[in-house]
């Protein structure tokens, strides 16, 4: 299988799906960590592209972004629910990513 070249993948559906999938994924499996590897591999695909674009910086800034916005779900499921807080999270990092590198 080949990838895609970096400069040619849009990162935020990805960042969407690693957040929504990986949270699916946990939940539907029982198996916490299946979640974290859904996390992981989006993460890592958008993160080519964010280098490619962004640069490094741009990279690490929207890798804080998907990260703390997987942190900050957990919280947030408290006080609104877990399928709203996946969702919500969801759309902000993907709206960064967006924002930050895809629009280009």
């Amino acid at each position: 299988m080949q990838l895609r070249p970096a400069q040619s993948v849009t990162t935020a559906p990805i960042v969407a799906v690693g957040l929504v999938g990986g949270y699916l994924s946990a939940r539907e499996t029982g198996v916490r960590p299946i979640g974290g590897v859904v996390l992981a591999a989006a993460g890592g695909y958008a993160a080519r592209t964010w280098v490619a674009k962004a640069g490094p910086a741009g990279a690490a800034a929207l890798s804080a972004t998907y990260l703390l916005s997987f942190g900050l779900s957990h919280p947030l499921a408290k006080k609104i629910g877990a399928w709203p807080s996946v969702m919500t999270v969801a759309a902000v990092s993907a709206g960064a990513a967006w924002a930050a590198c895809d629009r280009r």
